[in-house]
């Protein structure tokens, strides 16, 4: 049974989750791609209070429909582009949780560890299954940066991950590359 999660997170209810874990999350999530992380990492403050908040790696397609925004899509992008500063990003402003794809690196895995905080595996390939799961678009954020780059304030109800960083330091990428290694290795023996 997926646990249910409310954003935002506290940082006990993150400490309970392990790798492995199917989580729906309900409530509010902020995008961010390259452009807002490189621009958080310059310490311009961001638009939006990111304590406890979730962060999304994804460059959602928004269409305006009777003057109101609506989500057509909304798959992860891949996450490995964020690892320079994932972790200053949870450090700075208090992240509980990012949602992406491919993992990430030792950076943000200590981060997680660091600062309470879970890398959430979105699937990849299912953009417009994910964007059933939006309810409401609340707003828009530095799109001067362009729409894929902008922080899209998206409600979102029982919206499926899967925790593969966690914050005791487990990482299911770095535990699936060790097996391939080993295996790999086996096979050359």
């Amino acid at each position: 049974m997926p646990i249910p999660l409310t954003t935002p997170l506290t940082e006990a209810a993150v400490r309970d989750l392990a790798v492995g874990d199917t989580v729906e999350l309900t409530g509010r999530l902020f995008t961010g791609r390259d452009a807002a992380h490189h621009r958080l990492h310059q310490g311009i403050a961001p638009p939006v209070d990111l304590h406890g908040a979730v962060l999304y790696h994804c460059g959602p397609v928004m269409v305006k429909e009777d003057g109101r925004w609506v989500c057509k899509g909304a798959g992860p992008t891949t996450s490995s582009r964020e690892e320079p500063y994932q972790w200053e990003v949870m450090r700075d402003h208090g992240l509980r949780g990012v949602i992406g794809k491919g993992g990430m690196g030792a950076k943000t895995l200590a981060g997680c560890k660091e600062y309470g905080c879970v890398y959430f595996h979105a699937i990849g390939g299912a953009a417009q299954v994910c964007a059933e799961r939006i309810t409401r678009v609340d707003g828009v954020d530095w799109m001067d940066l362009g729409s894929p780059e902008a922080i899209w304030h998206l409600w979102v109800e029982r919206f499926p991950v899967i925790i593969t960083m966690d914050s005791q330091g487990r990482s299911l990428h770095q535990q699936v590359a060790e097996h391939s290694a080993k295996a790999l290795a086996g096979m050359r023996a």
